[in-house]
């Protein structure tokens, strides 16, 4: 019943992405073309995109951490850290820059496999490979210095 309901979930997800472009990296990079070239790409869309995200998961996360518990599980899994150290800056930056890059983050590069994309199969690759590594470093004990 669990996977089920995981795909359910996954599936609204990939219909949003795809309803709303956001599986298109142009349109990324079009919200990305800021230089104010008269005649430029630039597309506000994302912006509504995100911010509608960002208020149903506002809503959301409110309304599901007043229960005890999750429906699924025993328990919530929060992380219980608090402070800004080098990780977490390295690692949204890196997520910038790829996605600055190519147009594509996680969810809409999955999303794009379905309609075949080359680019996307491409960018699928490539962070499965990144993933790989900096599970392979974290295992050898590397992390990024303190900030």
């Amino acid at each position: 019943m669990t996977v089920l309901l995981q795909f359910a979930i996954g599936l609204l997800f990939g219909s949003g992405l795809v309803l709303s472009g956001m599986s298109n990296p142009a349109k990324v990079l079009n919200f990305l073309d800021l230089g104010g070239i008269p005649g430029g790409t630039w597309d506000p869309s994302l912006a509504f995109v995100m911010a509608g995200a960002v208020t149903v998961a506002f809503i959301g996360f409110r309304l599901v951490l007043r229960r005890a518990a999750p429906i699924l599980d025993d328990r919530f899994h929060l992380s219980d850290r608090r402070g800004i150290d080098s990780r977490l800056i390295l690692g949204p930056a890196i997520f910038g820059i790829g996605w600055g890059l190519v147009g594509f983050c996680p969810g809409p590069a999955v999303t794009s496999l379905g309609f075949g994309s080359p680019r996307g199969l491409l960018f699928v690759a490539a962070m499965l490979v990144g993933m790989g590594l900096a599970r392979w470093l974290w295992l050898r004990g590397w992390s990024p210095r303190p900030a």
